[in-house]
């Protein structure tokens, strides 16, 4: 499975971006995507997950009711709108594919930078 995501930028505190994770590969064999961010200094953090199936969703307590996770019909692009953004969601957020229910995230896409300015 390949990964390609984009959509990150510049954008003030409050404002909203849409992130998208491109597949590509063996996209029918694989279970579930997810976001994940990693901020200077710290260490990559989950952000949320969708499967590829029913489209079931989760997200880290820090996003939840901000950033909407969701998939295209044809299995091959997950997107990450992310609204009412705050200085500390500055991170370069990365999409993930796992091929199994609790399997590790083994594919990863090159990662997108989001700035947002205070």
């Amino acid at each position: 499975v390949q990964l390609q995501a984009s959509g990150g930028g510049l954008v003030q505190a409050g404002g909203s971006l849409r992130l998208s994770c491109a597949a590509s590969g063996r996209t029918s064999s694989s279970y579930a995507v997810g976001w994940f961010r990693q901020a200077p200094g710290k260490e990559r953090e989950f952000v949320a997950a969708i499967t590829w199936s029913l489209g079931i969703t989760n997200y880290a307590d820090s996003v939840k009711g901000r950033f909407t996770i969701s998939r295209g019909n044809a299995k091959n692009t997950v997107y990450l709108q992310m609204n009412s953004l705050k200085s500390e969601d500055t991170a370069v957020y990365y999409c993930a594919a796992r091929m199994r229910v609790g399997a590790p995230y083994d594919y990863w896409g090159q990662g997108t930078l989001v700035t947002v300015s205070s």
